[in-house]
């Protein structure tokens, strides 16, 4: 036995490769080594939205006086057993500015990035006396186990019209002594922290466990829509390594809390590098998994990963953990990552990918055999999946990114994106499809901060009875037809019909049908007697055409365009079902010109023009189209191909 251990036992500390940086106080090239990372993966348009460069910047406890930008699969890390061990003094700090300096691109595309475990003391003036720590965001680039003694600014002004855009965000574990102030967020949830107070809020800010939160409010008429829970039902905060004063590295694992409220910041279970099997780039999912059968946990070091063979977790508590946001890709066809009927595994930061061979999901939690364990649940954090996205095959697929089988499983911050734009440019539904982000079948799941976006069918079903959904953000597909979305029925968010209990808070479902003017029922579907466990759901048109007639079932008014490229958002605070829309007046036919079918013509009441199979702006048939085609909400109002004008 003994021999077997020795062999067993990895190095500690552990030969990092060069993806992973090390860094004390004090030593020297640590602002060339970050900047040099930011010029890779950052800066303006996007820069390095596609990158095939990750990195980790791991600092030891100490104080340090540099800034540090945080760019695209980056991730900046404090090795401390407290937040308030490893210092950043520096006027700016650890911080990440807005991807783009169009307001109307902004931080929208400022994804796949996140800080954790370090104190700020920010006291830079970013715009217009907003000073403090610039976290400027959307999706997937989390702030966690974060101390920052000044304030917290989640947006950015540089010029123009308006603050930059943003879609974020994620924020855990964490302490604000000043104020968070969200501007220009057009959502944000925080879990399990304290402020000293939150400013501004656009559609849906969601709030759990945190003190000092502010009150609930549905909607954004009379105040900014918040959705505050007060307590926590479950939580395990994500797992963390550690460096001692011999240069020993540990694994901290926190334990399961239950309906708690604040910050978690002491001591974890320890579990020594020498039981942590520190991947590399190029390594085998056979090699990795030689390591888990023997019970090692994994720490993925950044890099990208192609596995022809699944990830496969069978021992209890076992957690895999990434640095730098690992892309781990699906080469063959296989989950990237499969958990079998064990209890407490952990899986944490990293970036699953859809491969150029049609897989069943990217990640695949148990066979739907085990109900699993409320005292030692499963927990996912920070975990994202994209289909699509970096041109690494021509093509990629996967049917579902996520699929949840076993009961009693924790999801907290998941961004599950079937990628509408590439390195190429936009996307149409041909390209990377996908047609699930989330399948949970497992009964007792709760969910933290689940995003999914532009996938082809029902976004997210939830098909486990007693679940819970704090925050979730979503986008319907752009590129889709009628046919092809409305007329099927899809929805962003949908609770299955054999579910009796389930409570969700702050579920959003975002539309912009971007090339043709589909109509869809409803944003979200759940069983009738469910609706009113749904707290403050909205639906919001942002762009393009179309509507969505209600927000759940039946309930709540239409979605529509206020005519000047706004969004609108339609939020359900509770009541009746609105009432169906008016059908449209009965037309009386008058002689008119003729034109034949194509034709520029132009619309009824307006002096734009249509050709042929289009909309008018009032989403009526162009009066030149085909006598077929009924892609609009609204028939002809007058038809120039029989010599027949609708008057209405």
């Amino acid at each position: 036995f003994y021999f077997i251990t020795v062999a067993l036992a990895q190095q500690n500390p552990p030969v990092w490769p060069s993806t992973v940086k090390v860094f004390g106080p004090g030593d020297p090239g640590i602002q060339a080594a970050v900047d040099a990372a930011y010029a890779t993966n950052g800066g303006k348009q996007d820069h390095g939205q596609f990158s095939t460069s990750n990195y980790a910047f791991l600092f030891k406890p100490g104080t340090y006086t540099e800034d540090v930008p945080v760019g695209f699969y980056t991730q900046v890390v404090g090795l401390g057993d407290s937040p308030d061990d490893v210092i950043f003094v520096g006027s700016k700090g650890v911080y990440c500015e807005e991807g783009d300096s169009q307001f109307s691109i902004g931080a929208l595309d400022t994804f796949w990035r996140s800080a954790e475990n370090f104190r700020s003391t920010s006291s830079y003036n970013w715009f217009g006396g907003s000073y403090g720590m610039l976290w400027a965001v959307s999706q997937a680039a989390p702030l966690r186990r974060v101390h920052v003694d000044t304030n917290l600014v989640l947006f950015q002004y540089e010029s123009g019209d308006a603050a930059g855009f943003a879609s974020g965000g994620y924020m855990s574990n964490s302490v604000v002594e000043g104020q968070v102030t969200s501007g220009s967020q057009q959502q944000w949830f925080t879990r399990n922290s304290r402020v000293g107070g939150w400013l501004q809020g656009v559609w849906n800010m969601v709030f759990v466990g945190v003190d000092s939160a502010p009150s609930n409010h549905c909607g954004t008429d009379g105040g900014i829509p918040v959705v505050t829970a007060p307590e926590t039902p479950a939580i395990a905060e994500k797992p963390y390594i550690t460096i001692d004063g011999d240069g020993l590295y540990y694994l901290n694992i926190p334990a399961v809390r239950f309906d708690s409220v604040g910050v978690e910041w002491s001591a974890a279970a320890k579990v020594g590098f020498d039981q942590v099997f520190v991947a590399r780039e190029g390594d085998s999912a056979a090699t990795i998994n030689s390591k888990l059968k023997e019970g090692m946990h994994v720490v993925f070091s950044a890099g990208t990963y192609i596995f022809q063979e699944s990830i496969e977790v069978t021992h209890p508590d076992t957690v895999l953990l990434g640095l730098g946001l690992p892309i781990l890709v699906s080469g063959a066809g296989k989950p990237v990552i499969s958990v079998g009927n064990v209890d407490g595994v952990r899986v944490a930061g990293v970036l699953l990918e859809a491969g150029p061979v049609k897989s069943s999901t990217l990640l695949q939690w148990g066979d739907g055999g085990y109900g699993g364990n409320a005292m030692n649940p499963g927990v996912l954090s920070d975990v994202f999946a994209r289909s699509g996205g970096p041109n690494r095959f021509p093509q990629v697929e996967t049917e579902t990114m996520i699929t949840v089988a076993t009961g009693n499983v924790i999801g907290d911050n998941l961004w599950l994106w079937r990628a509408d734009h590439t390195d190429a440019g936009h996307t149409t539904p041909a390209d990377n499809p996908c047609s699930h982000g989330a399948l949970i079948e497992g009964n007792d799941v709760i969910m933290y901060g689940l995003a999914v976006e532009h996938t082809l069918q029902d976004l997210t079903i939830w098909s486990g009875n007693r679940g819970q959904a704090y925050f979730y953000q979503s986008e319907l597909p752009y590129g889709v037809t009628q046919q092809q979305w409305g007329d099927k029925g899809y929805v962003g968010y949908r609770v299955a019909d054999t579910v009796t209990e389930h409570q969700a808070f702050g579920v959003g479902v975002y539309h912009y049908f971007r090339d043709y003017p589909v109509v869809a029922h409803t944003g979200i579907q759940a069983p009738a007697s469910l609706a009113s466990s749904f707290h403050s759901p909205l639906v919001v048109f942002l762009n393009g055409y179309g509507t969505v007639e209600h927000v759940i079932n039946d309930y709540g008014t239409s979605t529509h365009s206020n005519g000047q490229g706004g969004a609108v958002v339609a939020t359900w605070c509770g009541g009746a079902p609105a009432p169906p829309p008016p059908p449209p007046p009965t037309p009386t036919p008058t002689p008119s010109g003729s034109c034949n079918v194509g034709d520029v013509v132009q619309c009824p009441g307006k002096t734009t023009n249509c050709a042929g199979n289009q909309c008018c702006p009032d989403n009526s048939v162009c009066p030149s189209a085909d006598d077929s085609w009924d892609m609009c909400t609204y028939p002809k109002m007058y038809d120039c191909t029989t010599g027949l004008t609708w008057v209405v």
